[in-house]
């Protein structure tokens, strides 16, 4: 394994752990949702990266982009206003 490759490893590996931390603190729904999106993303390169391109693949369609539009289209359902009750007269 050349230099290049373990560098590559571990810029993966460590832009994954910082992506982890990030979804888990930032306040902001949708920007965690798009950051878990490209945690997917990463992690499915990742697995190209082991030779799991099978896993990869899976990882992508169901990681990334199942799951991504479910939360998004939650996270939406869940900030949208709710309506205010009228008194009753």
């Amino acid at each position: 394994m050349s230099l290049n490759e373990w560098v590559l490893d571990g810029l993966i590996m460590f832009t994954l752990v910082v992506l982890a931390v990030r979804v888990l603190y930032t306040r902001d729904l949708f920007k965690s949702v798009f950051l878990f999106i490209v945690f997917g993303l990463i992690m499915a390169l990742a697995w190209v990266r082991l030779k799991a391109p099978d896993i990869a693949l899976a990882e992508a369609a169901i990681g990334a982009g199942l799951t991504g539009v479910l939360l998004l289209d939650a996270a939406r359902h869940f900030n949208r206003p709710r309506p205010v009750p009228h008194p009753k007269d």
